[in-house]
């Protein structure tokens, strides 16, 4: 540890330090700062707050140059972030471009990240749905990974806890396979999803179908409101942040929250370079940063120190993080440290078209859809591959304006352009990938970034199980499809590279035994206990859930252990 004087000391010294200010940290803050401890949250992108800072929130098409789509040039100067399916002209400043930060791809792997305070909490498609105790007790079940050190019912009251004050919408459908939780109201399917879903379940016994879950509050109740935050207005600019407040974000909820405590502090443009370890005390005291704008080195002090800055940035963060203690990254023993990162496949998608219903119609912009559990593998192996994908899918009407039915000119085309298409179908995979040590990240020998931290090397890949999985998918997608009716039914292989599901998790993972994991069931590294991951970088294995319920609990969890802890002189 450098030296630091006395007042400096005393400025920069705080009882918790979180690092990274996106759904997790966000969380850690909120969690914290209520337990009454004085905490820093570091951010290396700039500040956002709520309804200030986001400008293109209510632009109209015209009001962007480009009427809200990518110049040709951006996307050559972008190659790798252009392909996220949320970045426009209307959102592309939460976005880091790939100069900005650059990273070494042994394998090819599309890093999207968003550096700002609320960090992606900004731009997640904000679906939300639980565990099941099928997915934590997969690993040890069909001998992958190592086993979870815990199970379904030490998380759930923590699921009911954020998902109360987050607010999710979903309809209590009393599935095993994926738990029901605190709702509010749920959306609705419109007429042709009403009909592919009753078609399905009539055909397919294993097979339940129900509307998608998802952070937004429908009917905002009284902690809503305490937040200001209002109902949403069903519009789809989420990416542009939401000046209702009707989805979560780090900075619509919990950080004004944990602000309101008076126990906050947030220090944006933050690069985190490493955590401090003290060879006297055995244990972490801090955080060396480098301020982003000026490249100035800044030590920060505290007691316990969350790392929430995203997993492949906290596997960064502890890889550089070495002393004589952990010559090999912090916590590192095992030399497990990076290994077994896994994501989630959605390279299959399947398009198709549905006859009938064309008096019918919808209202708004649904920020959610319609999902299927998984159903392959959930009681036992029954495939020639391991775990299995959840479903999704939606029907739409082309709008009006974009239906020509073919004519380039004259009368009909007149016509047809004032009226809606016919309904056309849109299913997709998200499936669960194995974690394997082949799977790792390192810091990179020969490349730093402008802050003088190693880059990060990738090397990341899909396996055969992978590509057995889409297959099933892209079958089985099909058949149900054309027993749902619909015709014209093509499937799709994207062949997109790792990173772009943008569910990246591992390299820290949880278990039982320091010789094969990092972290404890509450979250603490093994051979460090005063330092907690509850971000990506926490999984043991990735389900085929969306992940952001699961670190917000598991983040929530941890927190109000960790302050206990601290109380009773333990950290």
């Amino acid at each position: 540890m450098g030296y630091v004087n006395s007042n400096e000391f005393a400025a920069n010294t705080f009882d918790a330090i979180v690092i990274g200010s996106g759904i997790s940290g966000g969380w850690a803050a909120k969690e914290l700062c209520g337990k009454g401890l004085k905490t820093l949250v570091l951010e290396r992108g700039r500040d956002v707050v709520h309804l200030k800072d986001y400008p293109t929130a209510t632009k109209t098409p015209w009001d962007f140059p480009h009427r809200g789509q990518i110049p040709l040039s951006v996307k050559q100067q972008n190659p790798i972030v252009e392909r996220c399916y949320a970045f426009s002209e209307a959102s592309e400043h939460f976005f880091v471009k790939d100069k900005e930060h650059p990273y070494v791809q042994d394998k090819p792997f599309d890093w999207i990240r968003g550096y700002q305070v609320g960090g992606k909490s900004l731009l997640w498609a904000r679906q939300t749905q639980r565990w099941s105790k099928f997915d934590f007790e997969g690993p040890a079940r069909d001998g992958f990974a190592v086993d979870w050190p815990i199970r379904y019912d030490d998380l759930a009251p923590w699921y009911a806890y954020v998902e109360q004050f987050a607010g999710i919408s979903g309809n209590h459908d009393g599935l095993e396979t994926l738990p029901d939780g605190d709702f509010l109201p749920p959306w609705e399917m419109n007429v042709v999803e009403k009909e592919i879903q009753q078609r399905i379940m009539a055909n397919y016994k294993d097979r339940n179908v129900i509307i998608g879950r998802c952070a937004h509050l429908t009917q905002p109740k009284a902690i809503h409101l305490q937040q200001g935050r209002g109902q949403c207005q069903a519009r789809s600019l989420c990416e542009r942040g939401c000046p209702f407040g009707g989805y979560f974000s780090s900075n619509s909820s919990t950080l004004p929250w944990a602000a309101k405590t008076g126990n906050l502090t947030l220090r944006p443009d933050a690069v985190v370079h490493s955590i401090i370890y003290d060879e006297k005390k055995q244990k972490a005291v801090g955080v060396k940063v480098i301020d982003a704008l000026t490249n100035k080195a800044i030590e920060y002090f505290a007691k316990i120190i969350f790392v929430n800055a995203a997993a492949l940035n906290s596997n960064l963060i502890l890889l550089n993080s070495t002393s004589n203690r952990f010559p090999n990254g912090l916590g590192n023993d095992n030399g497990l440290l990076g290994k077994y990162i896994a994501f989630q496949n959605y390279r299959g998608s399947i398009t198709a078209g549905k006859d009938g219903h064309m008096d019918s119609y919808y209202y708004g912009r649904r920020p959610t859809t319609v999902m299927m559990p998984n159903f392959r593998n959930v009681h036992k192996q029954e495939t020639d591959f391991l775990r299995g994908y959840m479903v999704f899918y939606t029907a739409n009407r082309p709008g009006w304006g974009h239906f020509t039915n073919g004519d380039p000119i004259g009368a009909n085309y007149k016509d047809t352009m004032s009226e809606a298409g016919p309904w056309d179908v849109y299913m997709m995979m998200q499936g669960e990938t194995i974690p394997k040590e082949s799977n790792f990240v390192q810091l990179s020998n020969d490349h730093k970034d402008k802050w003088g931290i190693p880059q990060l090397r990738i090397s990341v890949d899909y396996d055969d199980n992978d590509e057995r999985s889409l297959k099933d998918f892209l079958v089985q997608g099909a058949e149900m499809l054309d027993k749902a009716g619909c015709k014209n039914i093509v499937t799709n292989d994207s062949k997109q590279a790792p990173g772009l599901d943008i569910h990246e998790v591992g390299g820290v993972r949880m278990g039982h035994d320091a010789k094969t994991s990092l972290l404890n069931k509450w979250n603490q590294l093994h051979n460090c206990p005063n330092v907690f991951v509850t971000d990506g970088a926490c999984m043991t294995s990735t389900g085929t859930q969306n992940p952001s319920l699961t670190f917000m609990a598991l983040t929530a969890r941890a927190a109000n252990y960790a302050a206990d802890a601290l109380k009773r002189g333990e950290l």
